[in-house]
């Protein structure tokens, strides 16, 4: 899918990838949070839906502190992203399904009312923050929210079709 070129394509793109998540998680009972792939990877669809969460709050931290977003987090670089993204499954066990989901509730709305709040022009304007690169902060919304929630959705829906054979 290509990226949103205007606040009106994201929030189309944020309501279409949304709705298609949420209809595959809603009513999930917490052991159906809980599996997994069956053969060699320990992320259950709880810690995928966490990870989606966290990925929202760095969003808004790199936004708030205006030159942050340079690595995804303090200390850590983009070459080591998978294990900052293995260390997330730790903190994902800690949690209920109800509480995983009721977080993502929140900070998916919490985004998709940023992004309606931002003046459209603004938000696809290019070097407000040096962390930006060439891209928008439109697209990296995209990146924590629609992008996010298709891959997510890819995952679970493996998860949920070699768990159901």
């Amino acid at each position: 899918m290509p990226a949103a070129r205007s606040q009106t394509e994201l929030l189309a793109a944020f309501d279409k990838t949304l709705a298609l998540l949420e209809g595959d998680i809603a009513g999930l009972g917490e052991d159906e949070a809980e599996m997994t792939w069956p053969v060699g990877d320990a992320w259950s669809i709880k810690a995928i839906v966490f990870h989606r969460c966290h990925w929202i709050d760095l969003f808004f931290s790199w936004v708030a502190a205006k030159n942050a977003g340079q690595t995804p987090a303090p200390g850590v670089k983009w070459n080591e992203l998978k294990a900052y993204n293995g260390a997330l499954l730790s903190e994902a066990a800690k949690l209920s399904w109800a509480e995983v989901y009721a977080m993502f509730e929140a900070k998916q709305t919490a985004l998709r009312a940023w992004i309606a709040a931002q003046d459209g022009a603004w938000l696809y304007a290019t070097g407000h923050y040096p962390w930006m690169n060439k891209w928008t902060l439109g697209r990296w919304a995209e990146s924590a929210g629609p992008a996010h929630f298709r891959s997510a959705r890819k995952g679970i829906r493996k998860i949920l079709k070699e768990n159901a054979s």
